[in-house]
C-alpha cells in the first residue's frame, strides 16, 4: 500500500507529535509514523518520572498550538526564581522580577505534555500509521519510507523527530557529531523537608551539577524534582543499591552538597539515569528535516534540551509558513537550507554555553576554580547581565 502526504512525521515524542499538531493547524496534509503509546495515568500523589523546564518561548508555541490549556493546570509548577551555586562561595540568584517578568519557567511532566498533544493530533484527524521506520528512498520529487511492516509512505518533506539514535538521520546520510561526556544524567523525584517556593536550585560540586526543580505538593508535604549529573560509574553503583541504601546514600551526599538548603531529601521515585552527551547534525538532508534530539542534544545543566527541540518545530513550521507561496513544495532545497540557517546559532551556542559551563566546572586548576566563582558573584550584581541571561533562557 502506498500512501501520501505533504508532510510525514517520523516519531511520536513531544517535538514529533508537536510538529505534526503545528502542520495541520497550518492546513497542510500531515501524517505521522511511529507507536501510539498513551502515556501512563499518574494516581493520586503520583508523577510521570521525567519533567522539563518549559520555557517562555515553548509555553507560547504550546499556547498557539491549543494544547498548553488543556494541561492539568494542577500538576503545573512555575519557577520564579533560580538560584545557581559555584563549588566555593560562587552564587547567583536570577529572578523573573529582574526582567519584570511573573515567571521564568513552568515545570511540566513529559507525560502530560504527551497526553495532551496526543489528543489534539486525533482531533485534528492527523492520518496515524502505527508501524516503525525501517528505510527510506529519495528521489527528485518526493522521499518514500518503507515502513517495517513493508507499508510505502511517500511524502514531500520527511521530519525526523525520531530521537537521538534517528533512524531517519542515519537512512537520509545527514552529518552527525557525537562527543560522549562519560557522566550519566539521573532524576528521581524526592520529598523535602522545607517549602521550594516556586525556586529552582542548583549547585556544581566539581565531579557533578546537582539540580532541585519545584514540584506541586504532595500529601507528604513539599516535593522536587532531582536532577543529577555524575560520573557514569558513580551513577551505576547508586542506582544498583537496594532501596534503603539508595535513600541513605542520597541523604548523606544531599546534604553535603545543598548544606541543607531545602532539609533532608526523601527519594519517592527509584533514580533513573541516561548518558550523557554532546552531539550536532547537519539539521537537513535532501527532503529530510530534523527536529529534537534527532538533531542534536546539549549538556542538562540548563535544563534546555526540549526548548531547542521546541525552538526547532517553530522555525520549522515558520519556515514552511513564509514559503508557501513561492515554495509550494514543502520539501524544496531552499527552504531546508534556510531552515538549517536559522537555527544554527541558538542550538551551537546553547550547546557552547552549556559544554563550556561544564569543563569550566569540572576543571580542579585553583586559580579556575576562583575565578569561576568569582564571576557567579560579578554577574550577581550587576542587574544588566542578569536581564540579558533571562532573556536568553527565555527564548525571546
Amino acid at each position: 500500500m502506498n500512501t501520501h502526504s505533504s508532510i510525514l512525521v517520523c516519531g511520536t515524542g513531544i517535538a514529533g507529535l508537536a510538529c505534526a499538531l503545528g502542520a495541520a493547524r497550518a492546513g497542510g496534509s500531515v501524517a505521522i509514523l511511529g507507536p501510539c503509546v498513551p502515556p501512563p495515568v499518574p494516581g493520586h500523589d503520583a508523577y510521570h518520572p521525567r519533567v522539563y523546564a518549559l520555557s517562555p518561548a515553548s509555553q507560547a508555541l504550546l499556547q498557539h498550538l491549543g494544547v498548553w490549556r488543556l494541561l492539568d493546570a494542577r500538576r503545573i509548577t512555575p519557577v520564579e526564581t533560580m538560584e545557581i551555586h559555584g563549588d566555593a562561595d560562587g552564587f547567583l540568584d536570577l529572578s523573573a522580577w529582574h526582567d519584570a517578568r511573573q515567571t521564568l519557567a513552568w515545570i511540566v511532566e513529559s507525560g502530560e505534555l504527551e497526553r495532551v498533544l496526543q489528543q489534539a493530533v486525533h482531533v485534528m484527524g492527523v492520518t496515524w500509521h502505527e508501524d516503525r521506520f525501517a528505510s527510506l528512498q529519495v528521489a527528485a520529487d518526493e522521499a518514500r519510507v518503507l515502513t517495517e511492516a513493508g507499508q510505502v509512505l511517500s511524502t514531500r518533506l520527511l521530519v525526523g523527530a525520531d530521537g537521538a539514535r534517528s533512524p531517519v538521520r542515519l537512512a537520509a546520510g545527514v552529518a552527525h557529531r557525537y562527543t560522549p561526556y562519560g557522566d550519566q544524567g539521573v532524576v528521581a523525584h524526592v520529598d523535602i523537608e522545607r517549602p521550594h517556593q516556586n525556586r529552582a536550585c542548583q549547585w556544581f560540586t566539581g565531579d557533578s551539577v546537582f539540580a532541585l526543580l519545584p514540584m506541586p505538593d504532595t500529601d507528604q508535604g513539599p516535593q522536587a524534582s532531582l536532577v543529577w549529573s555524575m560520573p557514569h560509574g558513580q551513577a551505576l553503583a547508586w542506582q544498583a543499591l537496594d532501596p534503603d541504601a539508595q535513600q541513605q546514600w542520597l541523604a548523606s551526599r544531599a546534604l553535603a552538597i545543598t548544606g541543607g538548603r531545602l532539609g533532608r531529601l526523601h527519594l519517592r521515585t527509584a533514580p533513573r539515569g541516561f548518558p550523557l552527551t554532546l552531539e550536532y547534525s547537519d539539521m537537513v538532508g535532501p527532503r529530510v528535516a530534523l527536529v529534537g534530539d534527532a538533531a542534536h542534544r546539549v549538556h542538562p545543566l540548563a535544563g534546555q534540551g526540549l526548548n531547542l527541540g521546541l525552538g526547532d518545530v517553530q522555525t520549522l513550521l515558520q519556515v514552511l509558513a513564509d514559503g508557501r507561496v513561492a515554495y509550494p513544495d514543502p520539501g524544496d532545497p531552499r527552504l531546508l537550507a534556510r531552515y538549517r540557517r536559522r537555527r544554527f546559532e541558538p542550538v551551537h551556542a546553547m550547546g557552547f554555553v552549556t559544554h563550556g559551563l561544564h569543563r569550566l566546572f569540572g576543571t580542579h586548576c585553583a586559580p579556575v576554580a576562583w575565578a569561576r566563582n568569582q564571576g557567579l558573584r560579578l554577574v550577581d550584581d550587576i542587574p544588566f547581565i542578569k536581564r540579558h541571561l533571562i532573556r536568553a533562557a527565555a527564548g525571546q
